[in-house]
């Protein structure tokens, strides 16, 4: 299996998290492709600090939204080019599959955050199916409006 990996930043501009979730980085796969699984995902607030609360979500997602599309990064540049599509900084959300959260952490707005899955307990999309893949989400109930960027790192 081969490693990529995809940013928010690699869109262009982030912008500011609401009350809902907004998709900040998406992997979905494409005709033929295989599962895809992450393992390291970082995240954190951009602006101001200020004490706010941000939540955070990763779902399984069946259709897109409307995005900008990115080139996931090979670690390895020996590595084939990468058969899943990185999205990225959603105007528009696609179509989350319902009570498919599969991780999710509420923090503070003046902290970055890592999670790196233990051996075996990667975030795995729901198969090999066109569009299906995992999404990244954030939103402030408590009214926070900083851009929000996160880094993932998954396998196919």
């Amino acid at each position: 299996m081969a490693n990529y990996a995809v940013s928010n930043t690699l869109g262009g501009a982030i912008g500011a998290i609401t009350s809902t979730h907004k998709t900040q980085v998406a992997v979905t796969g494409v005709t033929a492709s295989r599962r895809i699984k992450w393992y390291d995902l970082s995240f954190g607030t951009i602006g101001t600090p200020a004490d706010q609360t941000y939540e955070y979500d990763v779902s399984r997602q069946t259709a897109a939204g409307t995005s900008t599309t990115v080139t996931p990064n090979s670690l390895d540049p020996a590595d084939a080019a990468c058969d899943a599509v990185g999205t990225v900084n959603f105007a528009a959300e696609g179509t989350t599959t319902s009570a498919s959260s599969i991780f999710y952490l509420g923090t503070n707005q003046r902290a970055s955050y890592r999670w790196v899955a233990a051996p075996g307990s990667e975030l795995v999309s729901p198969g090999a199916t066109f569009l299906a893949g995992l999404r990244f989400a954030a939103r402030s109930a408590s009214g926070g409006t900083a851009g929000v960027t996160a880094y993932v790192l998954f396998s196919e």
